[in-house]
């Protein structure tokens, strides 16, 4: 079996690996490619294989760099199955959705711009017709129920405690008379996770293929993110000012209510308005009420005892964008949560705009931001940052709390290889920058000095 590395490979975007056994090629995860626009178009029109001639797809789960690109490729010819968790499934038909209409409103946006300087228009990456098209697409999978997926390939999902649905996969293969086991981590949940069930071990791993988005660090504490993100909050109102949260409208939106719920019971926070401003967002926490199978037993008690975990009196979730411009007249402190978490496209771009220029505010980051996006100059102290290509100065208040991150750090992973059996003879780290991959590895290699440990080069070929 061969697996060539084409995406998240020494980098955090853009996730797909192509494997080829038993005269058969099956791809895992398809996501878009984010970073500077010119590579990001190019990288996420072309494929570097003939869409036609894969038999399957697996994927581990809904977040867009990991099944963002999937219209595209049914576009360009894929025609076989898609296979994913019910709940991956849900969220992923809602995330394409929007996605198209966000690749149409880019398109016409650069159309525009190249029409005054006399230019031809640009077509869309994909159209709501293509994503549909994937979505009928999908075949779902129980967690713990194997089916196989070409001759010689069984497949498995396991739990993996990232987001709704995510899932470790595992490949069961019998090729040329020999059988090994092929584990893809996915990406890994940190464990006593707000809503999700922790990660769950996998037994007899001969091949392991691991992210490490966080595989050289450790996260603060995840027991004090609660009280930070309380005493961040609670500081800005005292100034009159408002909290504008970027968040991933899968996961860490409805991490960031249920907690903010919390607080709020407790007394720990004012009953001060709260607006998830995000009509994906919205979408995403309608699909987690329909999976309560995959909530951890706090939640699911919490659902059946107190009260919806996603929903308060002071909450206004948001579709309409009518209404979202309404939140520019507000003068009275607020919660605005808005995706994307990075900052690259929806309604945060026009928050941000609007509210980072006062020095009362708050712009609160709860997840990661990969290199090069608005998030992440934001974090690092740009001043000014470009919004909708105008230089914007910063003078709102900046702050990150990474312990709500969905991502196993350095310890969490390296304890969640520990809980694996077999023999481990490869293990190849994707899926991080790679001054974390590599950091990672070099891990990997203290841990299990009789395994090969390989952060591949985007394109490298590697067997198993």
């Amino acid at each position: 079996m061969k697996v060539q590395f084409l995406g998240a490979t020494r980098t955090t975007t853009g996730s797909m690996y192509l494997l080829e056994v038993n005269g058969h090629r099956i791809l895992l995860e398809c996501g878009l490619y984010q970073g500077r626009r010119e590579e990001t178009i190019e990288r996420n029109r072309q494929f570097p294989f003939d869409p036609a001639s894969l038999s399957a797809v697996i994927l581990s789960h809904a977040h867009i760099d990991h099944c963002g690109n999937l219209p595209n490729l049914c576009r360009q010819g894929f025609a076989g199955n898609i296979y994913c968790t019910f709940a991956t499934r849900d969220l992923a038909a809602i995330m394409l959705a929007d996605s198209a209409h966000i690749q149409q409103y880019d398109a016409e946006y650069v159309s525009r711009k190249r029409a005054k300087q006399g230019l031809e228009p640009v077509e869309a990456l994909y159209s709501i017709k293509d994503a549909e098209r994937a979505v009928s697409q999908f075949v779902a999978i129980n967690y713990e129920r194997s089916m196989m997926v070409i001759p010689g390939v069984t497949l498995r999902f396991v739990d993996a405690g990232h987001i709704l649905g995510s899932a470790q996969v595992v490949l069961d293969v019998e090729e040329e008379g020999r059988k090994f086991r092929y584990l893809f981590s996915g990406d890994i949940g940190r464990g006593d996770h707000e809503i999700l069930r922790d990660p769950q071990p996998v037994e007899n791993v001969d091949f392991l293929q691991i992210e490490s988005t966080y595989g050289a660090r450790d996260h603060a504490n995840k027991l004090s993110a609660k009280d930070q993100l309380k005493t961040l909050i609670n500081q800005t109102l005292e100034r009159q000012g408002k909290v504008i949260i970027p968040a991933f409208s899968v996961g860490r939106t409805q991490m960031i209510v249920y907690t903010l719920h919390q607080l709020t019971l407790e007394g720990e926070l004012p009953e001060v308005p709260i607006f998830v401003d995000s009509p994906l967002s919205v979408n995403a926490t309608e699909v987690f009420r329909l999976h309560p199978e995959c909530f951890n037993q706090g939640i699911y008690d919490f659902l059946h005892q107190k009260a919806n975990p996603f929903g308060m009196e002071n909450l206004t979730y948001i579709r309409h964008l009518e209404h979202s411009k309404k939140l520019n007249e507000l003068q009275t402190p607020a919660i605005i949560i808005s995706s994307s978490g990075m900052c690259e496209a929806g309604r945060i771009r026009h928050h941000l705009k609007n509210h980072i220029g006062d020095a009362n505010n708050l712009i609160l980051f709860v997840g990661y931001c990969a290199a090069n996006t608005l998030g992440s100059k934001i974090i690092q102290g740009q001043d000014p940052v470009n919004i909708f290509g105008h230089p914007v100065k910063v003078r709102a208040k900046v702050a990150a709390v990474d312990a709500f991150s969905g991502h196993a750090d350095r310890q969490e992973l390296t304890d969640y290889v520990k809980k694996l059996s077999g023999s481990l003879a490869k293990i190849t780290v994707v899926h991080g920058e790679e001054e974390q991959s590599l950091g990672f590895a070099n891990s990997l290699r203290s841990l299990l000095p009789e395994s090969e440990i390989i952060v591949p080069q985007a394109r490298e070929v590697v067997e198993f």
